[in-house]
């Protein structure tokens, strides 16, 4: 026993000084991080349903149920073996130890062998996952490219002698005489079981009790030293995660009048350093699961962006900078960008947030890339340079496109009634501001869709009205590509409009300018009821103010904008205005709702080209046609844009069967309701509505006379200053040290 004793408890002591040691290092690292910002304190009711929700029942994990069922095993069996642990130690000072009051239950010892049995169980699983999953057979296919396989396999192996010794242990206890459920029978079976290959020896006994200890306090230290280590630092994430989830608005508004009085004041993560802590945790909480990588549309087209691979990088080179950090080295730090995350990985998220919706441990990779995108873009003035000319298109004519804002009013000239437009004040009898947005006022197609909702609403007896040329660009594509000044801005100028003409409730037609003003534009003051078309259209259909009737005869398949669904749980009520349409066939594809694949066009993606791998709207359109759907309908003049115009490229390849449409959700409603100046109907089985040809192309994308190379959605006038330039350094200053600087800098080549 004196044996044991000493041999246990040297054991615990070596190791438990090296983890505390390692837990100070990690902990004194996350601190060197920038304050939380105050928005992102997490509140105690959201860190208790966090624990409850994302940690206890492993909620995220089931997406994929297989390995979350492994997962979930594995996670509780650690909670419910702490008690066998217990037990072990109880050992090295008394042989026949038991905990008390329930230490010889033979309710505990089955429940503590149930979970050691499925412990292996999911070992199994986990291996053949891994193996079936190999990135030296799959390369990019697999999502474990770039992790760290051999630690997980050898995470795997301290696992499986944790239990092996466990059994071997209390074997060997009950061959002796001296095990807690001596008198249980059967009940603790798989040790039961095991006793019978172990023989009645002190001495066996000690050594497996001992290794018990040995192999736990060294599990410790493992995984304190290995990606494992989320085993500590995803709860503690997920108790400061942003509630209900990390989509929708951005994680955090810059006060710039506030920072704008500091010179030595930092926009955006240039160096490791100026990410908060909570960043800087979710860097440690990372398990390299590759759930991520998986679905996001960068990656799965050819991209080099991977957000599993932007979270390890920053964590591994928070560690190359550790000394420098803590005060050890006073040499230089290394620049995030270009040094540790390449331009190009940077560049090509869309921030659809599919990342952040798989990631199991809630780390917000949007937030991280739209921080480092701030520094690069406002204080480095680097950035793809044809987003130059979006960015001071917004600046100069409060709009991507760059045109007059008299342009705003043009869709009008397609509708047969009065739409007011609001000049002071908001008629009191006006229910809604419709908020048409830049794509939908501007764009060919779009505002065939913005004519299609007006009608709808029109012959609901709707009361609604518009701003017109008072409308300006919501900010959203400027703050996605990281300029927060414009964003700011431009919010602040609408927000002074809204307020001004005494607006409260607004419906929004881009899926983009309902998440900016409902989700953003409070943070700045602005806060009113803002609602979807797609919401307003399954409320009206739903209260009988419409009723469709006219058959649409057409197997449709619907797009979910990733601002409308993923960001904003908008998923049932686009589905709902369309399965009340008469001949519908609706199909789904196979990355739907929350897990819809992109179209490209966030992140101020519409507006950069994609020279890199398989642009992601042609994928997202394979996709669509890979169901045989007739009509591709969405809710978003965004996603409209860019499915058309790989319709349309798919078409001058000869490789769509048939006159396939893309349109907007209102377009189908409209036609059904016997609106038919809104074309809508496909194929010839449909009397009465003639077969409609494609909607022709507006020129901001391929076109229908051949093969195209060049950009997905870009600048209608093509004003590109450097088409071979991906990013570019202007070194023109920052705004810190320069308040009188444009609020766009400009790329070089355009001066």
């Amino acid at each position: 026993m004196t044996a044991r004793l000493i041999a246990g408890l040297l054991v615990t002591v070596v190791a438990l000084a090296v983890a505390a040691g390692r837990v100070l290092w990690l902990g004194r690292l996350v601190w060197a991080g920038a304050d939380i910002p105050p928005e992102r304190r997490p509140s105690v009711a959201g860190a208790v349903k966090a624990q409850l929700v994302d940690v206890f029942a492993q909620h995220k994990l089931f997406k994929r149920p297989l390995s979350g069922w492994a997962h979930a095993f594995t996670f509780w069996a650690f909670i419910v073996l702490l008690a066998t642990i217990i037990e072990a130690y109880g050992a090295l000072f008394q042989r026949d130890f038991a905990i008390p009051v329930i230490g010889k239950s033979a309710a505990l010892g089955l429940i503590e062998d149930i979970f050691a049995v499925a412990v292996l169980v999911a070992l199994a699983v986990f291996t053949a996952i891994r193996l079936a999953q190999s990135p030296a057979r799959l390369d990019r296919r697999s999502r474990f490219y770039g992790s760290h396989v051999d630690q997980a396999f050898i995470v795997l192996g301290m696992i499986f002698l944790v239990i092996a010794t466990l059994l071997l242990y209390r074997g060997a206890q009950i061959s002796a005489g001296y095990f807690p459920y001596q008198h249980e029978g059967w009940w603790a079976f798989a040790s039961k079981a095991t006793s019978y290959i172990t023989p009645s020896s002190e001495t066996f006994e000690t050594v497996f009790i001992v290794a018990q200890v040995a192999v736990v306090m060294g599990f410790l230290v493992l995984v304190l030293y290995s990606k494992h280590m989320h085993i500590f630092t995803a709860p503690l994430n997920a108790s400061m995660k942003r509630q209900p989830k990390a989509l929708g608005a951005l994680g955090t508004t810059p006060d710039l009048e506030k920072l704008m009085e500091d010179e030595d004041a930092v926009l955006g993560a240039g160096q490791i350093e100026h990410f908060h802590k909570q960043q800087l945790l979710q860097t440690l909480a990372c398990t390299e699961c590759g759930r991520c990588q998986d679905k996001c549309p960068a990656w799965n087209t050819g991209k080099p962006l991977n957000p599993k691979l932007v979270i390890t990088n920053l964590r591994d080179h928070m560690f190359a900078e550790a000394d420098r950090l803590l005060g050890k080295s006073d040499r230089d730090g290394l620049s995030l960008v270009p040094d540790v995350i390449d331009p190009d990985v940077l560049w090509s998220c869309t921030t659809c947030g599919a990342c952040v919706e798989e990631c199991p441990v809630d780390i917000e990779h949007v937030d991280a890339i739209v921080d480092m995108r701030r520094y690069q873009v406002l204080m480095e003035s680097s950035f793809p340079s044809e987003a130059g000319v979006m960015l001071r298109n917004i600046e100069n004519n409060g709009n991507p496109w760059g045109m007059s804002s008299a342009a705003r009013t043009e869709w009008l000239d397609g509708v047969e009634f009065d739409v007011p437009i609001v000049t002071d004040h908001i008629p009191d009898d006006v229910e809604w501001l419709y908020w048409v947005g830049c794509a939908g006022a501007l764009d060919d197609r779009a505002r065939r869709s913005t004519q299609a909702i007006a009608r709808v609403m029109h012959a609901a007896g709707v009361k609604f009205a518009i701003l017109g040329p008072q409308e300006s660009c919501t900010g959203d594509p400027a703050r996605r590509i990281g300029n927060e000044y414009l964003f700011q801005e431009m919010a602040k100028a609408n927000i002074e409009t809204l307020d001004g003409a005494g607006v409260k409730k607004i419906v929004a037609s881009c899926p983009h300018c309902f998440n900016t003003i409902g989700n953003e534009y409070p943070a700045l003051g602005g806060r009113y009821e803002v609602v979807h078309h797609s919401q307003l259209l399954g409320r009206l259909v739903a209260e009988g103010k419409l009723s469709p009737q006219d058959p649409v005869v057409a197997k449709l398949t619907y797009h979910d904008p990733c601002y409308l669904g993923r960001h904003n749980d908008v998923m049932d009520e686009p589905r709902t205005v369309l399965d009340a349409i008469p001949g519908v066939q609706r199909v789904e594809m196979q990355r739907h709702g929350r897990r819809g694949f992109c179209c490209g066009a966030g992140g101020a993606r519409m507006w950069m080209e994609e020279r890199i791998g398989k642009r992601v709207n042609v994928e997202r359109t394979d996709e669509a046609l890979e169901t045989g759907a007739e009509l591709i309908a969405t809710s978003c003049p965004y996603c409209l844009i860019m499915l058309d115009d790989a319709v349309n490229q798919r078409r001058s390849e000869g490789s769509v069967r048939g006159n396939v449409k893309v349109i907007d959700i209102a377009q189908v409603l409209a036609d059904s309701i016997g609106l038919r100046k809104v074309p809508a109907t496909v194929g010839a089985s449909s009397s009465g509505s003639p077969e409609q040809p494609l909607e022709a192309s507006t020129g901001t994308g391929p076109t229908t006379s051949g093969p195209v190379d060049g950009p997905t959605a870009v600048d209608p006038s093509d004003r590109h200053p450097d088409d071979a330039e991906t990013v570019v350094d202007t070194s023109t200053g920052d705004l810190a040290d320069d308040k009188n600087l444009d609020v766009t800098p400009t790329p070089e080549g355009d001066e």
